[in-house]
């Protein structure tokens, strides 16, 4: 598989500290000439990135791909967001971005079906909607995905199957309970261990909402109820980071490993400390650059979104629209103590 599809990119993400109240200032029309799309030209297309929160390491390094593949076109981009991961609070950003006659809408969806009305009213303002990281299905344009959801629930099964021994309990992590990309895979994965591994038992999946503390409280929840653990799975670069460092200074350590979805400069001394065996994450920086130049595509009309449709993607090249209007990255990848200091990100 190509490096630049799986793993993770040598370059630090800024932190984009933003208030949940922040109103995105995006403005602007197509120029004269320009088809009734907005943004239809790519010295046009006016983004908004909408994350499922700010202040979260995984959506500033996205975004940051975002802002790569911007320049490189001639876009603009503005990222908005809120404080928490909610799907209500996502909405009054959907709509602003649509008052404000944007080209188009980077959404990473904190609940599938939670935000349609806002999308399609977007949609029929003329807005292209395209979901990255995490998918609302039956509304919007196209859909940037990070990897399959069998593909990814078949890293995590592996790496909890390897780090628990082939048996006994273990617990998922997550982010929030409607978080639809979580759920996917959370359900891929329990399917996998029930047809290929009956001695593992999944005895809860906990949610952390994304957030440090909840997180943190979780992990120590988790613990306490049941004390033959051997693995807490969290897909979410969030609440890995938490429950690893919860685990770091307790009686846990070295009993009970953590292992998911993580970034390697949030979970490196937690490699080296023993914390972590092993974790997984496609690359975040691609992710974003790759939704950005599907946007273009739509919007110069390279392709609508059907299945077969091409387009090439700058310095990732060229890619191929899928079944149900989805674009797919590529595999995740594997961080360990071997090759962790190969990465910073």
């Amino acid at each position: 598989m190509k490096f630049t599809k799986t793993a993770v990119a040598l370059s630090a993400a800024a932190l984009v500290l933003m208030s949940a109240c922040t109103t995105p200032t995006v403005t602007g029309t197509p120029a004269a000439g320009a088809s009734d799309t907005p943004g239809s030209a790519a010295g046009d297309l006016k983004i908004t990135i909408l994350p499922k929160n700010l202040g979260n390491p995984y959506f500033d390094t996205s975004t940051k791909g975002m802002e790569a593949a911007a320049k490189e076109i001639g876009a603009t981009t503005e990222q908005v967001g809120p404080a928490e991961a909610a799907a209500d609070a996502q909405v009054q950003y959907i709509e602003t971005a649509t008052q404000q006659k944007v080209s188009a809408i980077a959404l990473s969806a904190n609940d599938q079906t939670a935000l349609c009305d806002s999308v399609k009213a977007a949609q029929a303002a003329g807005v292209k909607v395209v979901t990255f990281d995490s998918d609302a299905p039956t509304c919007r344009d196209l859909f940037i995905n990070q990897a399959t959801s069998e593909g990814i629930a078949k890293v995590l099964v592996e790496m909890a199957v390897d780090q628990s021994g082939g048996s006994g309990e273990i617990a998922i992590l997550s982010a929030t309970a409607n978080a639809t990309n979580q759920n996917a895979w959370i359900d891929a994965m329990k399917a996998d261990l029930k047809a290929n591994h009956p001695d593992i038992k999944l005895v809860e999946v906990a949610y952390g909402d994304d957030q440090d503390q909840k997180s943190f409280d979780e992990t120590a929840s988790l613990l306490q109820k049941h004390p033959k653990l051997k693995v807490i799975v969290a897909p979410t670069t969030v609440g890995i980071a938490a429950a690893a460092r919860y685990v770091s200074t307790s009686d846990a350590k070295g009993k009970v490993m953590v292992t998911g979805l993580g970034t390697p400069n949030d979970m490196r001394a937690f490699v080296k400390d023993g914390t972590v065996k092993e974790f997984a994450l496609w690359n975040p920086e691609d992710l974003g650059y790759l939704t950005v130049f599907a946007i273009k595509a739509l919007a110069d009309g390279t392709i609508t979104g059907a299945e077969g449709d091409k387009f090439t993607a700058g310095k990732l090249g060229a890619y191929t629209v899928g079944a149900d209007q989805t674009v797919l990255l590529g595999d995740p990848y594997k961080f360990n103590a071997d090759n962790i200091d190969n990465f910073n990100f």
